[in-house]
Parts: C-alpha cells; structure tokens; sequence
C-alpha cells in the first residue's frame, strides 16, 4: 500500500500555496485534482489551465444531479398536489426540472433553493462529496491510502484555528493541513518564490476566488463583483428565476434579507449603500473603477 497525495486546487491563491509546498519537497504520488462547480469566474478556469501548463497534470472532475433532478421530478409529479401545492407551481417545477450540465445549478433546481450561512450544503455537494466518490473510492480499491492535502490556515477564522494539521477521518483517509500556521503574506511569497503568478482576480478587488459570487461574500466584495463583472450579476439572476420555478414557494434567492430586499439585483442595490443601507454612497458610486485594486497589496 502506498500514499497517495490529493491535493483539492480551486483556483485560489492558497491551495495554490500548497501545492507548490508539495512541489518543493518532492511530494511523491501526487494528485491534483479541481472540482468543476460551474460557480466560477471565467478567468478561474483559464488561471487552472495556467498552473497545469506550469506545474503538471489536473485531474478535473464534476458532479452530476442528474438522477436526483429525476427523482424530483418524480415527486412533484406525483406527490405535491397531495401536499396542496399549486398546480401553477407544479407546473412551472416540471418546467424546469431538467439537467442543465451545470453543477451549481443543477444542484439549486434539485434543492429547489440555492445554499446559504444556515445551509451551506454546497460544499459537502459540490466538493466533499465528488471528491469522495471519484477519488478517494478509486484510490481505496487500488489497495492504497488517501492523504488530503488542504489549503486551510488558521488566521481565516476561529473554527479553522482549532483544527490540527493532521487528522484521520471514519471514511479512511488522512487529511493534512501543511498551511495552517500561514499568514496571507507567506502564500504570495510562496507565488513568488516559485514565479507563479497569483489569479488575476486579486487584482481586481477580490477577496476571494471560486463561486462569482459566494454566499459568504461581504458587502464590500458583492460592490466590486457588480461593478467589475455585471454579466456574472445577470447570470445569477437568470438562475434566481430558474431555481424560482423548482421551489415549493415559488421563490428563491441567492441572498435573502429583510434589509437587503430581495434576490441579487436588489442586493447589489444595497451594495451600494453607506453604513446603515439607507443611503447611497457617492463618493464610492462617483469613483472610476481602477484597473488594478488589491485587498493584499498587490498592485503596489
């Protein structure tokens, strides 16, 4: 038996750290791996093609809702008139439950809601759960052991503070944590001590990268998403309206607040506000938007 080395890459300046960490030890039996949730910006998918041209194979894999979309399909055919649903909103559901081929919203139209802070299914969904089945099952049959490498450090939050750097999990595979003590300083330097250039994204206003947006972005975050990348704005809208229709009430949003209104045009409306999301912020809507912005100084 021998150890085989995942390491789960997203696009993101991290994991990304940490597979040139790998690199630089000689890590044997590598294997990198990028899940495909359909969530990401364009220029995500071509900064994955970069680091493969750069640094060596990706193995690309994706999740598929089919059979599940079907199922549903199954139960609002049959079961939802006896819950007293609609037959409007039985209508419209059938009308759309039909895979799309896109990961994020296949699984929105089967959950008939898309993720959020409450419920954040996405990750075990659209992650955790392919990486699983397509990966590690594969690496277990061959008689061997699964190390999951992960891009976690402890400063992001309080929770990923008290995890240990190295951990065996019930499923059988050994998760490792080489980043954890890292600040945000040492993964750049890590980019530069190997000349490998961090994902444009971050010079332009992103905190983060991956889901464009995610459910966790900040206000600050959504602002800039809007204002750099309206098409990725319009595009979820069009989601809101599908995954709309695949809802038992009728109605789903990405973001949902009382405050904020409702679904993401209303919210990037917010977005635009000064503290309180009464007024809008002149100063910030008058500002031409630069072509580099960093939140980790990176156009200094």
């Amino acid at each position: 038996m021998k150890d085989i080395n995942v390491i789960s890459i997203s696009g993101g300046k991290d994991s990304t750290a940490m597979w040139l960490l790998a690199l630089e030890r000689d890590t044997p039996n590598l294997k990198v791996v990028f899940s495909d949730v359909g969530h990401e910006h364009p220029e995500t998918y071509k900064y994955i093609d970069y680091l493969e041209k750069e640094l060596g194979p990706i193995t690309r894999i994706k999740p598929d809702f089919t059979q599940q979309i079907m199922r549903k399909r199954e139960v609002v055919d049959t079961k939802w008139r006896k819950e007293g649903i609609s037959e409007k909103i039985i209508k419209q559901a059938l009308e759309v439950l039909h895979p799309t081929g896109n990961p994020y919203l296949d699984l929105c139209i089967w959950k008939g809601r898309f993720p959020s802070k409450m419920a954040q299914f996405c990750t075990v969904e659209l992650k955790v759960r392919p990486m699983f089945d397509q990966i590690y099952m594969k690496i277990f049959e061959a008689g061997d052991h699964a190390i999951s490498w992960q891009g976690i450090r402890a400063q992001e939050s309080k929770k990923r503070s008290t995890m240990p750097e190295i951990e065996d999990t019930p499923e059988g595979y050994t998760i490792y944590r080489p980043i954890l003590s890292w600040d945000v300083y040492d993964v750049f330097k890590q980019h530069d001590n190997h000349g490998i250039k961090p994902n444009p994204l971050y010079k332009l206003g992103m905190g983060r990268v991956g889901c464009m947006p995610c459910i966790n972005s900040t206000k600050e975050e959504l602002y800039e998403i809007a204002r750099r990348f309206p098409e990725e704005i319009e595009r979820v809208a069009r989601w809101e309206e599908i995954v709309s229709k695949a809802s038992k009430q009728g109605a789903a949003t990405i973001f949902t607040s009382d405050h904020r209104g409702h679904g993401i045009c209303d919210v990037v409306e917010w977005s635009k506000t000064t503290y309180g999301g009464v007024q809008y912020d002149l100063l910030k809507l008058m500002e031409e938007v630069p072509l580099c912005s960093s939140q980790y100084g990176l156009c200094e």
